[in-house]
Parts: C-alpha cells; structure tokens; sequence
C-alpha cells in the first residue's frame, strides 16, 4: 500500500516513516525544510529511509506547489507538516497561517475527489488551552491560549469541512507533549539536556508546577497507524502519554536517569503557556484499540542515550544514528 507523509523529515514523521517501512509499506515523504531547526538534522532523521527502495521524497511546500505526483496512487496521507512553536507564533502569525492552515487547505484540496481510505491530521493538546475539567475528553470545548493553538485548530476545522462536505476520510488527532530521540532542540526537555550536558543554567519558566502530559514518540507513532486503520472519519483522538506529572517533576527524572545535575532557574512565565494539561484517552483505548506502553523514566531513559550518541557523533564528526 502506498502512504503519504508530510512533515516526513520532522520529529514524529521521521518515526513513522520508519515504521511505515518496517511494515513493508510504499512511503511518499514531503517536507519543505522550513528553517525553524537545521536541515542537517533534520536530513539525518531520514537516513535510514533514504537507504530503503520503498522510500520516495519531495521538497515541498504544501501551500502552493503542486502535490499531484507524490499523492498519486496513495491510499492513506498522515498530515504531519507544520510549524511549530506557541511562543514564536505570537510574533510570526502570518508564515504559521500560511504553514498550518493554507498549506492544509490546499492538501485537502488536492485530496478531494480521490480514493483515499483515510487521512489523519496531527493536530495538538495545545487547542483544549486551559480546559476546565481534567483529564480532558475530546468533547471540551476549545479554547487555546496561543495563535500557535488557534492555526491547529482551524487546521481541525478545515478536516471536519472537508470530510463533511467532499468525503474526505479525515481522522483528527490531539498530541499530548511527544518526546523522545529526535526531539525539536528547541522543545523544554532538549533544551534541558543540552544545558546539563554543557553545565549551563537552564530557565524553567514560571514556578515549574505547571503539568504536561508526556507522550512517547513510538506510542504516538502506534496511535497514528491505528487511527487511519480504525479510526472513524470525522472523529477526534486524544494520545497522552497516560499521566500528568509536572515540569519539576520530569526535569528531577531527568536528572536521575542521566545522573547528572540540572541548574535551574525559574523565570517569568510565557504569554500563550497553559496551566495544566492531561489526556483523558478512553476513546483512543475503545475505538483504536491503542494504549501508551511507554513508562516516562523508560522513555527519558531512551532520548538521554540518543542525545548522548547526537553529541558523540557531532565531536567525532561521524553521522550519528
């Protein structure tokens, strides 16, 4: 079968492209190397696929090129592309406008018509803002606290649109804070071991208190998956991690795991920044069939050895892995 991944180069669409493979599928990747993190890095989250004859890829920016020849014959797209980042979109509206919603649009647009069997769009926890109740069932009313939110969201709409009125199988997802090797530098817990790693004093922002529900990269990868295989066009799906712990209570883990210390220092807290988030995954348990599997010490465990390799490999100048 033949999948399309767009944002193939990128944290989580590197992974599922890897497993895609895995399971002898025929994968299309697109991306267009946006400049919000290196090209090399992002390069070498391809590496393994680009050694694999099922593996084709496109530069792509999926606002305005033409997307006919990397979707033709698809049977399931997975729309991972995006830009990313809550604070950073307060300051660059436009090109996150142009980079989560148009490019969606025109995705959609290219999509209607043909004989897709699903379409799963990546959308984030980062729609429900400060939500009233915990943890958070996909029936909350959405209220994000960023513009970053606000481009996912409508990005949601727009698949709800398209498959309400075109027939366009789209599955929506939530992501609840994905980690785990080949995770964004400038996402917390990179930041975090880079400045242990070089005995720096890291900015923990507010009072640290604030929760997150952390969601390991393979699990998120598996909810994906199941999603175009069994998820119902139309629907939303919320993939946690399966707890809610704090800000100070994954940076002490992470000490522990890495044996090494952490400095800190609180500073003032972020516009856009919400106060508590947690997943309430009951609808992912029963209509995916999917449950987290990935324990947050194990998970952390796991990135701290591939951050380890990314800083051996950069010294010694060998490609890493």
């Amino acid at each position: 079968m033949k999948v399309v991944v767009t944002g193939a180069a990128g944290f989580i669409g590197s992974h599922l492209v890897d497993r895609l493979l895995a399971q002898d599928h025929e994968v299309a990747g697109i991306d267009s190397f946006t400049d919000y993190y290196t090209r090399p890095a992002k390069e070498q989250n391809l590496a393994a696929a680009r050694a694999n004859p099922r593996f084709t890829f496109a530069t792509a920016d999926l606002a305005q090129d033409d997307l006919g020849p990397a979707l033709e014959g698809a049977e399931v797209v997975y729309h991972l592309a995006g830009r990313p980042g809550v604070r950073a979109a307060l300051m660059q509206f436009d090109q996150y406008w142009h980079e989560n919603v148009v490019a969606t649009h025109h995705l959609l647009e290219a999509v209607k018509g043909t004989h897709l069997k699903s379409l799963v769009y990546a959308g984030s926890s980062s729609v429900y803002g400060d939500a009233e109740v915990f943890p958070t069932a996909e029936t909350a009313v959405p209220a994000p606290l960023s513009p970053y939110g606000v481009t996912k969201l409508a990005g949601e709409h727009l698949a709800y649109v398209y498959w309400k009125t075109y027939g366009v199988p789209a599955v929506r997802l939530r992501y609840f804070s994905v980690y785990g090797p080949r995770m964004r530098p400038d996402l917390m817990l990179s930041r975090a071991m880079q400045a242990m790693h070089e005995g720096r004093v890291f900015d923990v922002y507010g009072d640290g208190e604030q929760t997150r529900e952390f969601t390991y990269v393979t699990d998120a990868v598996e909810g994906t998956i199941r999603s175009a295989e069994r998820g119902s066009p139309g629907d939303l799906y919320n993939l946690g991690g399966g707890s809610s712990v704090t800000v100070n209570h994954v940076l002490d883990l992470l000490e522990a795991t890495s044996g090494m210390e952490l400095k800190r220092r609180h500073v003032e807290r972020q516009p856009g920044d919400h106060r508590r988030a947690g997943a309430s995954i009951t609808r992912a348990r029963i209509q995916l069939g999917w449950e987290p599997r990935t324990a947050l010490r194990e998970g952390l465990a796991a990135q701290w050895r591939w951050f380890l390799e990314t800083q051996e490999a950069a010294r010694t100048g060998s490609s890493g892995g």
